[in-house]
C-alpha cells in the first residue's frame, strides 16, 4: 500500500477513537517500578453523575478483566474490589472527567485499564490504556549512532553526486519511519478494538445471566 495510503487511513481510524462516548488518555504509559501512573475518562455523552467502573485486562497467566474500583460522583465515594480499599489506588472526577491513579506501580500492575459505564441495556467501555511497568526504561541512544555511521558510507568523487545522494536517503529514511510509525499506531488500534469487543461480549454474557 502507497505511504499516502496508511495515512488517510491512520486518519480516519483515529477520528473513529475519538468519537468514543468513553474517551481516554493516554493510550499508553510506561513507568517504572515504584513511581506512579494516572489514566483519565472523558465521558461525552454521559451525565455527570454517571457512575463508573475501572477494570484491568492482563493476558498473563490467562486473559481475564479484573475489576478494581468504582466511582459515584453524586456522592463523591469510591468502592473497590471485595469492600475493602486499595492503598495504592485513587479514584475521583473533576468537572469533565473521571480519573484512575496508581502509586508505587509494580510489575505485576502491567495491563490495560479500561474505565466502563453500565448502560441500559449495554456496557460502554473506555477506548484503554496500555500500561507498562518496567524495572528499566529502554534507550534509542544506541540506535542513533548506527544511524549515522550510514550516513558516512559510499564516498563518492563527485561532491555534488554525494550531496543529492545523502539528501535521497534522508527523504527515505523519513518516509520509512513514517510508515513503521503508522503501522505501529495501527496495531495498537486494532488491538484495543478487540478487546473493547472482547470485554463487552462476556460483561453482557454476565449481565443477562
Amino acid at each position: 500500500m502507497q505511504p499516502w495510503l496508511w495515512l488517510i487511513f491512520s486518519v480516519k481510524l483515529a477520528a473513529l477513537w475519538s468519537s468514543s462516548a468513553l474517551r481516554q488518555t493516554p493510550a499508553t504509559i510506561t513507568v517504572l517500578t515504584n513511581q506512579s501512573a494516572e489514566v483519565f475518562c472523558e465521558a461525552k455523552s454521559f451525565p455527570k453523575t454517571s457512575l463508573i467502573n475501572w477494570l484491568r485486562y492482563r493476558q498473563r497467566p490467562t486473559k481475564h478483566f479484573e475489576f478494581l474500583a468504582s466511582w459515584n460522583p453524586s456522592k463523591r465515594l469510591p468502592t473497590f474490589q471485595n469492600e475493602l480499599k486499595n492503598e495504592r489506588i485513587k479514584v475521583s472526577s473533576d468537572t469533565n472527567r473521571y480519573i484512575f491513579s496508581l502509586t508505587n506501580a509494580k510489575l505485576e500492575d502491567s495491563g490495560t485499564y479500561f474505565c466502563m459505564i453500565v448502560g441500559s441495556p449495554q456496557l460502554t467501555f473506555g477506548t484503554g490504556t496500555e500500561l507498562n511497568v518496567v524495572d528499566i526504561i529502554p534507550t534509542t541512544a544506541q540506535t542513533t549512532k548506527k544511524t549515522v555511521i550510514r550516513k558516512k558510507q559510499c564516498p563518492l568523487p563527485n561532491p555534488k553526486v554525494q550531496k543529492g545522494l545523502t539528501c535521497g536517503l534522508i527523504t527515505l529514511s523519513l518516509l520509512v519511519a513514517s510508515i513503521l510509525v503508522l503501522l505501529v499506531s495501527l496495531s495498537v488500534a486494532i488491538r484495543l478494538y478487540c478487546l473493547r469487543r472482547k470485554a463487552r461480549i462476556r460483561f453482557m454474557k454476565q449481565f443477562h445471566k
